[in-house]
């Protein structure tokens, strides 16, 4: 690889093989031969005066791009598509006159993008089923494993570990049915012509029903039930801003989870995968950073704002076409689906090697809600703070469980009627007993089993009444 000019680092360092080939130079102008020959069979069909011969010297040729005819003949037209039609026609003399018959620029152009959007939506879906099927796997590990949860970044009623990982998974549900809609829906262009008035198809063929047949036979050939009822000489660039929406929400949905596990970590409670061999830092040989989840971050931050260029694009097109739109969607388009695949790359290594700390994960539920729990008797209307009796005793739970407890030891903070730490025989977790009430039973770990024949349930928080 050359080191003396730039590199995008979507090549060197984020997309995958598989995309960036997608977005490449191989599959753009073979995908071109492939639209002139759909076209020249569809164009026979209808009864055109083309050759068996001339479309079989054309599929010849088909996968032989001769790139240094097509760039010294760029070099003088300035016109990327005719410097191919030559380059294409170089190769196939027999068929020279029947290529691009009746086309315009768009024709190649246009349809090969909605269909590399197409290959390239198809990839990232495999990929976000992939990380959907990691989380469930977590989700279902983890599901019983009692976690402090967080409103307005304060410590609020519990969770478990599995649960909050349903939130990262239920997005990615929601992304998944948007590119699925986003898949039903692409069209190609079809051949419109200049302007969307097929009149060049009108002037060779004379019949509308034609037109249209041939319209629908290239959209077969490609895969597509439908090309766009209307257009101008392009596509609608609302096309483009749907689509890149779709990634954006890729990204809001990745971004999401970045930051609560790169929060966790710093809790001590989650960690991404650490290899070995592996340096946190430069410095400080004992930190392990969460640079996958940094850079999910980063990347995710680039796709949502980069959503902005499509929709610019599209607002700014002046009546059937400006050229003002390319040079920013060869940039924009591909860069969203290269980034959007590195995401996912990195979610998928992620979720693949989560490591959650229990010890930790509980150390946090009993020093961040020990001391916030009200009993509240339903029946009578009473409330009972015990919130200093369980502080203590979850002291006690923490010491024998061999964590660091939360609070120094103080007998004085047992109340009347809370004492006898215990194991539960039936789940290994630790209860309070509240004698006053002898049915009553805390469960230390979920601080979510609260047994009362009156009724009686645990209410983390403010103290309650009625």
């Amino acid at each position: 690889m050359a080191h003396d000019s730039y590199v995008s680092p979507f090549s060197a360092r984020y997309a995958s093989p598989e995309m960036q080939f997608i977005f490449s130079e191989d599959n753009k102008f073979k995908t071109w031969r492939r639209l002139w020959i759909s076209l020249a069979k569809a164009e026979q069909r209808q009864g055109l005066p083309i050759t068996d011969a001339q479309i079989a010297e054309m599929e010849a040729h088909a996968g032989e791009i001769n790139y240094a005819d097509a760039e010294a003949q760029e070099k003088k037209t300035r016109h990327d598509v005719m410097s191919h039609v030559y380059a294409f026609g170089l190769q196939c003399p027999l068929a020279k006159p029947i290529i691009h018959l009746g086309a315009t620029s768009c024709y190649v152009g246009d349809n090969t993008d909605i269909i590399v959007m197409k290959q390239g939506l198809e990839l990232l879906r495999g990929k976000a089923l992939k990380v959907i099927q990691q989380l469930r796997d977590f989700a279902v590990q983890y599901k019983a494993v009692p976690a402090l949860a967080y409103t307005h970044m304060q410590p609020a009623q519990p969770t478990t570990v599995g649960k909050r990982a349903t939130l990262w998974m239920n997005e990615l549900v929601m992304d998944i049915e948007e590119i699925d809609h986003r898949l039903s829906t692409l069209a190609l262009l079809g051949s419109k012509g200049t302007t969307g008035t097929q009149a060049s198809f009108v002037e060779l063929l004379a019949d509308g029903d034609k037109i249209d047949q041939i319209e629908r036979d290239i959209a077969a050939d490609f895969g597509f039930k439908n090309v766009v009822p209307v257009s101008g000489q392009t596509y609608s660039r609302k096309v483009d801003f749907q689509v890149l929406s779709a990634l954006s929400g890729v990204a809001q949905s990745a971004s999401k989870f970045s930051y609560d596990l790169r929060l966790l970590q710093s809790f001590k409670e989650m960690e991404e995968p650490f290899e070995k061999g592996q340096i946190g830092s430069s410095a400080m040989a004992y930190k392990r950073n969460p640079m996958r989840s940094e850079r999910i971050s980063a990347l995710s931050r680039y796709v949502m704002v980069d959503q902005l260029n499509a929709a610019m694009t599209a607002g700014t097109q002046w009546f059937e076409r400006t050229l003002d739109d390319s040079a920013n969607r060869r940039i924009a388009v591909a860069e969203a689906f290269l980034a959007v695949d590195g995401i996912l790359n990195l979610y998928m290594n992620v979720t693949g090697g989560l490591v959650v700390y229990e010890k930790g994960v509980r150390a946090r539920l009993f020093r961040r809600a020990a001391g916030r729990i009200a009993l509240h008797d339903e029946e009578f209307g009473a409330t009972r703070l015990a919130g200093r009796a369980v502080g203590e005793l979850s002291r006690q739970a923490q010491l024998a469980d061999g964590l660091r407890p939360h609070c120094r030891a103080n007998t004085s903070m047992l109340m009347p009627g809370a004492s006898g730490l215990s194991r539960s025989r039936s789940t290994s977790s630790w209860v309070i007993r509240i004698e006053a009430y002898p049915s009553r039973v805390i469960c230390l770990p979920t601080l979510l089993t609260l047994r009362c024949s009156r009724r009686a349930r645990m209410v983390p928080g403010e103290i309650l009444s009625r």
